[in-house]
């Protein structure tokens, strides 16, 4: 008996295989709903950030050498004077941040340095920090510590208040035991610890 062979023709082959590589494609709806991403959303110029770091430099430089020109920037009967080195550091300094301003100007790039969400993020860690860098002074580390804990995880991660006072609390006290009992390394004390006597 003769079997009868069929073979499908070698178009139709490579067009099954050709569809099964290509990947789909999301539709027009589906694109359309996607979010602009953080980078895409208006922001700060990394022009307008090489101005400020300019004029910071600058304004570091130019204070560094007037302070060292008061107290002597010359050269003296025994060698050079206390200010010689850093004047001439301020120098330096002020010369690379009048080269970042010009390189600034010339610059005709609209690229973004970070959105306004973005510094907006990096300020709800910074701000809280630098209070609480501020606070340890007149307060002490422990109760610094205390309050920073509890306001970052109170407002930053919306945590109850009495978990954020409760961990913040426990964490001041071990660590008082470890520094100041255990280890003999006094850390900055507030009126607190000097009311209880330490």
């Amino acid at each position: 008996m003769d079997t009868a062979i069929h073979l499908a023709p070698p178009s139709s082959n490579a067009a099954a295989a050709a569809a099964a590589a290509t990947p789909a494609q999301p539709s027009s709806a589906a694109t359309e709903s996607i979010p602009a991403t953080e980078a895409q959303a208006p922001g700060l110029s990394r022009r307008h950030v090489e101005y400020g770091v300019a004029a910071v430099l600058l304004a570091l430089a130019v204070l560094v050498v007037w302070d060292n020109q008061r107290i002597g920037a010359g050269w003296s009967d025994t060698g050079p004077q206390a200010g010689y080195f850093p004047l001439r550091v301020g120098a330096v300094l002020g010369i690379c941040a009048i080269a970042v301003f010009v390189q600034a100007l010339r610059s005709r790039s609209q690229e973004q340095f970070a959105s306004w969400l973005q510094l907006r993020r990096v300020a709800q860690v910074l701000l809280p920090l630098t209070a609480y860098i501020a606070v340890i002074a007149p307060l002490g580390i422990y109760a610094a510590s205390v309050l920073f804990i509890t306001g970052f995880m109170v407002f930053a991660g919306r945590y109850p208040w009495w978990k954020a006072v409760a961990l913040s609390g426990f964490t001041s006290v071990l660590l008082f035991y470890v520094f100041e009992i255990q280890f003999k390394v006094p850390l900055p004390k507030g009126p607190l610890e000097a009311w209880l006597g330490y």
